[in-house]
């Protein structure tokens, strides 16, 4: 007999207008791609601050580096790093890769030589695409011993109106060429009017390595398909109601698994632009929901917090705005009721990590989510259509619990990753037949709403990116005065949590070192959202009778 979780209960809750199954077998992120630059060429793909860039011309585009990666070498399977701000090239880069059947590996810009010359080594990537300021103040020299054979800069600058005038988030940038680095618009020009065969995907291919902390310390790629990619876009489309009517606004960052499916898959999809701003600034990406119309977004609370104490909230035209969702971190009912009365717009939850591709839950548009009784929480959605999510026993995988009993949340179908790059082990330890372990504690009320009520181990979400303590702590360690550390999460208002090192100082330093050095020396070798925004001296770190951190009593 089935269980109440293969039953799907929520099914029931779903607005007659979402199919509880996607017809999607077939489907390729590539593919919709292709189809939608061939049906509209004319109509367009990014509007990048106040430029608009059409289909056809990211596809024209496309085609020519398509043609320029292949003569560099760079073939089907082959990796492909892309270390952007969500500019137009992030796109116009993916898009050539796909079209040799590369795989593209997108990392965050705040990366520093020993973080990327990791993803480089893991990926083996043969070709690393970068911002000119980027590459600029990076010792190059990180990239030896890695496969890198070629790289390519690219300016912020590049698809702007020369004579019109600069946003104000990019008055500072110049472009200048990079030595032993290939300019990306020099490409563009010197391969125009080439193309290559575009490579048959298919949904099993992979599309991007979107590397994730997940619940162990050392990044781990994971294998998002292009059928996983497709299918999540066709959740985004049929949950929000999308239609050519609409337009994106890509506020999370491309290289995070929402970027590259709520905001650049899904405007493919349904043939309609995304607005790129090169990275979030709440003025900026106020004036150009005004400006564009923009109806929709996916984004981390941060956004939104960001966007309610911005005066220009009260002062900009935010009419065209109605759909407005947020996940990687947890919203209150509260945030959600200022932001409606605000705006007038709800705001609805969605959950989901790499390994489901974005979303595994969320609340259908137009449909307020309850609010758990028990704990407060507000409820993170409905399982997606073609899924099935249950909740397990944290200590015994295979015993289900009954409904408001908590557990781990286990999710199966077409958005689940194909597993972690060259990680077996893992993959099986995440992944049993085809059932995602998400290390996330939740539960599923009578009706067959979802729940997250807290995290397995002691991960931190800062701004909706993961942050693993050991990294931090490794780093801190590299302080010549610091005898023990341990980081955890603190609730923050606007971060959600934000990370805090307790550190016990060598004899001989106590009088010499602050914990404003600690923060300095963090910040200069990891990326921003990582560093510990708050550091206290203790005495010595509590311990179990084993030598383990005891953080829970840090916590207290």
């Amino acid at each position: 007999m089935n269980s109440i979780y293969q039953q799907r209960p929520w099914l029931r809750l779903y607005p007659d207008w979402v199919p509880h199954d996607i017809d999607a077998e077939a489907a390729t992120a590539i593919g919709d791609f292709l189809k939608t630059a061939k049906r509209i060429p004319e109509a367009p793909a990014i509007f990048y601050f106040d430029e608009a860039i059409s289909y056809g011309d990211v596809d024209g585009w496309s085609d020519s580096l398509a043609a320029a990666f292949h003569d560099m070498g760079l073939r089907s399977g082959d990796r492909i790093i892309v270390d952007l701000q969500n500019i137009p090239q992030f796109l116009i880069g993916a898009y050539a890769a796909w079209k040799i059947g590369a795989i593209v590996v997108p990392v965050n810009p705040m990366y520093k030589e020993t973080e990327l010359a990791y993803f480089c080594m893991d990926s083996g990537a043969k070709i690393f695409l970068t911002l000119d300021e980027i590459a600029r103040n990076l010792n190059l020299s990180f990239l030896n011993g890695t496969r890198i054979e070629n790289i390519i800069t690219t300016s912020a600058l590049d698809f702007l109106n020369p004579d019109s005038p600069l946003p104000e988030i990019l008055k500072s940038c110049t472009k200048s060429a990079v030595q032993g680095c290939r300019d990306l618009r020099e490409l563009l020009d010197e391969y125009k009017g080439k193309r290559v065969d575009v490579h048959q995907s298919t949904p099993d291919s992979v599309a991007y390595l979107t590397y994730t902390s997940g619940t162990t310390g050392q990044p781990k790629g994971a294998m998002n398909t292009q059928g996983n990619i497709a299918f999540s876009a066709r959740v985004y489309k049929m949950m929000m109601r999308m239609d050519s009517t609409d337009v994106v606004l890509g506020v999370a960052p491309l290289f995070h698994v929402t970027g590259e499916v709520a905001h650049t898959a899904v405007a493919a999809l349904v043939g309609i632009p995304v607005v790129l701003s090169y990275r979030f600034d709440a003025r900026e990406t106020l004036r150009l929901i005004e400006h564009w119309k923009a109806t929709m977004t996916v984004a981390s609370i941060t956004v939104y917090i960001a966007w309610m104490n911005t005066p220009e909230i009260r002062q900009r035209d935010l009419s065209s705005f109605c759909k407005a969702y947020s996940g990687g971190a947890p919203v209150s009912s509260a945030q959600v009721d200022q932001f409606h009365a605000l705006t007038g717009c709800y705001l609805h939850n969605v959950y989901g990590m790499t390994e489901t591709s974005s979303p595994s839950h969320i609340v259908p548009l137009g449909t307020k989510a309850p609010v758990d009784p028990d704990t407060g929480a507000l409820s993170v959605g409905l399982p997606v259509p073609n899924a099935v999510s249950k909740i397990c026993d944290s200590d015994d995988c295979l015993h289900e619990l009954s409904p408001n009993e908590i557990g781990e949340i286990v999710n199966r179908g077409p958005m689940i990753i194909a597993g972690y790059w060259q990680r077996p082990e893992e993959t099986s330890h995440a992944i049993k037949e085809g059932w995602l372990y998400t290390g996330d504690v939740g539960k599923m009320d009578e009706n067959g709403w979802f729940y997250v009520v807290d995290r397995k181990k002691d991960l931190i979400i800062a701004s909706g990116f993961k942050v693993w303590p050991r990294d931090v702590e490794d780093v801190i360690y590299q302080h010549p005065g610091v005898k023990e550390t341990a980081v955890i999460g603190v609730p923050d208002e606007y971060r959600g949590e934000t990370v805090k090192a307790f550190v016990a100082l060598k004899p001989g330093f106590e009088t010499s070192v602050t914990p404003e050095e600690i923060v300095i020396f963090c910040k200069s070798r990891m990326a921003a959202y990582k560093y510990p925004r708050v550091v206290e001296f203790v005495p010595e770190i509590p311990k179990t009778l084993t030598g383990k951190f005891l953080r829970r009593a840090l916590r207290k």
